[in-house]
């Protein structure tokens, strides 16, 4: 039987951030709920105060977690030739800088046996027409992952989770999958559940 833990999921009211949260109540996981409306704590985690605002209510209203998921993170979507400067800005402060503010603010706060879950996704490892920045936002983020398990602070662990589309999402991107197949979110989900309950660190969970 898995050990309760007391976990703090980002991103809580998406399609993949709902799944995780069933899953984790399921298995006896006490999950507080952090998003930009509809959750236990607001957070806008593009915004780094609100990062730091979202940890200091965490603190103050739930006391101290064993893990942050993160199932939040948006990039546009847009061919090469019509991407802007801002474009580029906001895929990395959508989804990687966010992120990134989560692990390193969190990391002198969280106890010394903590554990990160970011998520990425499959254009890291297989771009697309339209989803350069994609790629290269879920590139960093899933680099950053391996470099930042060798300096946490304790026994913190990071892993992320790289998902191809999902089932249930797989209709608004048209065509864009094509050939791919499309995956449960609850797979990804499990995704989480070793990433959270195991022990590794360093590591991006395929979800393919």
């Amino acid at each position: 039987m898995n050990e309760s833990q007391k976990i703090l999921l980002v991103g809580a009211g998406g399609t993949l951030g709902r799944a995780v949260h069933a899953l984790l109540d399921e298995r006896g996981h006490q999950v507080v709920t952090a998003s930009r409306t509809g959750a236990d704590l607001h957070v806008d985690i593009t915004d780094p105060a609100s990062v730091r605002s979202l940890y200091e209510q965490l603190a103050d209203r739930h006391g101290p977690v064993d893990a942050v998921a993160c199932a939040a993170g948006s990039v546009p979507w847009r061919p090469l030739a019509e991407l802007t400067t801002e474009d580029v800005r906001a895929s990395l402060e959508g989804k990687v800088v966010s992120q990134i503010e989560l692990v390193r603010q969190g990391a002198a706060r969280l106890p010394a046996h903590a554990s990160y879950t970011l998520v990425t996704g499959i254009l890291a490892r297989e771009p697309l027409r339209t989803g350069s920045v994609a790629a290269l936002a879920n590139g960093a983020v899933e680099s950053f992952v391996r470099a930042a398990a060798l300096e946490l602070p304790g026994r913190q662990r990071i892993n992320a989770v790289s998902p191809t589309v999902f089932e249930e999402s797989l209709g608004a991107y048209g065509d864009t999958f094509a050939g791919h197949d499309a995956v449960p979110v609850r797979r990804a989900a499990n995704a989480y559940v070793k990433s959270i309950e195991g022990h590794r660190t360093g590591q991006v969970f395929l979800v393919e």
